[in-house]
């Protein structure tokens, strides 16, 4: 067989080459101490380094998780541990103020002024940040500080309930988090009790407020237990002579405890065994300007042979009225709108007088009047209803122009509660001290406060403790975490190992093998392109 020059060089540097990367291959693994340097050299145990690779990972990510959390509840320990012994310190107070037999004002002046401070030093607990300027007892809204003072003894949550996590391992999800709300705010009463506040809608420039308040008749308040008050400012006119004053009645039935009384500012409001106060001044709201649209009788038409109807609009609101019956007059006009009996039998005039009312109407001689301000709306009638109101009613109809809807006065609400947060338990204990007189009546009054208050305090270390209890217990959660998680990242390291690592000893003996060939194959190929006939000649 003739092998021409070119297939010799060809098939030396092929051979060449092939022993060149396999020794460039070797020398490359034994720089990175790794034997599969791509899918290629081992695809098995590629996609298995892949996977043990991604389980170090989150290994990893599991023990970042694990000292963030840590840290988070310490930093809540440390926190529940500091209100407890301020709690503590407050239980000694209030047994201290329950002497009231001894005690003077003065003397309880004394005590509030530490009670405040105290308040001021909670209230900063409570608005505890982690390292990362987070608040901690916020909930989900950790940039939302989340006790605030209203400057009436209120304290508002405006956090939320959430409860933050974080995951230890693969099957352990540990919370790193408790809601101000489940630890300071919804405590267990020893009564029923309210908490107040002001309606968002109000409009009075500088707000007006109402104070934390307190429990002054607790039969009273118990028959009002678990409905709730509201408080509303009524325009000055409603009274005589005018002045400021609001109506009290309960939310759910809406009826009136108190009507039209005087307001003034700061003065007590001791309504169905509730005590509180509103400073300063309320927006009163606007009275309505009454909707009329007058008509006038232009000749009689008897309904009881043609049925006629007329659609009647206030608001988003219609109904339709019927006309059966026999008109003359106004007057009969008015009592036919009126209707709550039908003369033609079936026509539906029975339920004129419901429907009317319904939409807030009142109707007589002179036409229809709207009192709450919004315009009505007289359509979709004939030429006969057009004749006896001397109005267009056909179509669209006559709508009134000179109805003007008030605007309601500002709005406070007693809301009903068998649960007392700490601050209001503190803020009504300090304004119950601040209040006594040198009375009998006073100081039977703060004994009762003095009562509740230490029930409401036993509550509280009582819920705090049952959470500290929490925290413990996910504490040592995280650690048997932490000592699984270094078990799984030690195991998962001598798998990869066993499947990426080198053995430097066979990669060196092949690395010389490797070497030797290409040496070899460089010094054959030089020998073999030297053959020629002419070296012969």
């Amino acid at each position: 067989m003739r092998v021409s020059t070119s297939q010799i060089f060809n098939i030396a540097n092929i051979g060449m080459a092939n022993a060149q990367s396999a020794v460039t291959k070797t020398q490359e693994q034994i720089a990175t101490g790794k034997r599969v340097l791509s899918p290629a050299d081992d695809p098995i145990a590629a996609t298995q380094i892949l996977q043990l690779t991604q389980e170090l990972a989150r290994t990893e990510q599991f023990t970042k998780n694990i000292d963030v959390a840590e840290n988070n509840l310490n930093l809540e320990e440390v926190a529940l541990k500091s209100i407890t012994n301020l709690v503590q310190r407050m239980q000694e107070l209030a047994v201290s103020a329950g002497n009231t037999g001894v005690l003077t004002p003065s003397d309880y002046k004394a005590l509030v002024a530490e009670t405040e401070s105290r308040i001021e030093e909670l209230l900063n607990l409570q608005n505890t940040r982690n390292s990362a300027g987070q608040y901690i007892f916020a909930g989900y809204q950790g940039n939302t500080r989340p006790f605030a003072a209203d400057g009436g003894g209120n304290y508002n949550y405006l956090g939320d309930e959430g409860q933050l996590r974080l995951q230890a391992s693969d099957s352990v999800s540990v919370a790193v988090s408790d809601s101000g709300k489940k630890l300071f705010v919804d405590i267990p009463s020893s009564h029923n009790t309210f908490y107040t506040e002001a309606s968002a809608d109000n409009q009075a420039d500088p707000a007006a407020r109402i104070s934390v308040g307190q429990v002054f008749n607790q039969e009273a308040f118990d028959e009002l237990f678990p409905d709730d008050l509201v408080i509303r400012f009524n325009n000055p006119g409603d009274r005589n002579p005018p002045e400021s004053n609001f109506t009290v009645y309960e939310r759910s039935s809406g009826r009136v405890l108190l009507a039209n009384e005087r307001f003034v500012e700061g003065g007590a409001i001791e309504v169905a065994g509730a005590r509180f106060n509103i400073t300063g001044t309320p927006y009163p709201g606007q009275p309505s300007t009454p909707a009329t649209l007058g008509f006038t009788f232009g000749g009689p038409v008897d309904f009881s042979a043609a049925v006629s109807e007329v659609t009647v609009k206030v608001g988003d609101r219609s109904e339709t009225l019927v006309l059966d019956r026999n008109v003359t007059s106004a007057a009969d006009l008015a009592a036919a709108l009126s209707a709550n009996n039908d003369t033609v039998v079936g026509s539906g005039a029975v339920d004129n007088a419901q429907k009317l009312a319904s939409l807030g109407i009142d109707v007589d001689a002179t036409g229809f009047t709207v009192a709450g301000g919004w315009n009505i709306t007289i359509g979709s009638g004939d030429a006969n209803t057009n004749t006896v109101m001397g109005l267009d009613t056909t179509g669209a109809g006559t709508t009134s122009t000179d109805g003007v809807v008030g605007e309601a006065g500002d709005s406070f609400t007693v809301n009903s509660t068998n649960k007392q947060g700490l601050l209001t338990t503190l803020s009504r204990f300090s304004q119950a001290m601040q209040n006594v007189e040198d009375t009998p009546a006073s100081k039977a009054e703060l004994a009762e406060i003095v009562a509740k208050t230490l029930t409401n305090l036993d509550n509280t270390v009582t819920n705090l403790s049952a959470v500290q209890g929490e925290v413990g217990a996910r504490l040592n959660t995280l650690e048997s975490a932490k000592d699984l998680n270094a078990d799984n990242k030690l195991y998962t390291e001598e798998v990869l190992s066993d499947l990426r690592d080198l053995d430097y000893a066979e990669a060196a003996t092949r690395l010389e093998m490797e070497t030797f060939v290409l040496t070899a194959a460089q010094q054959s190929f030089v020998k073999v392109s030297n053959l020629s006939l002419f070296n012969f000649l």
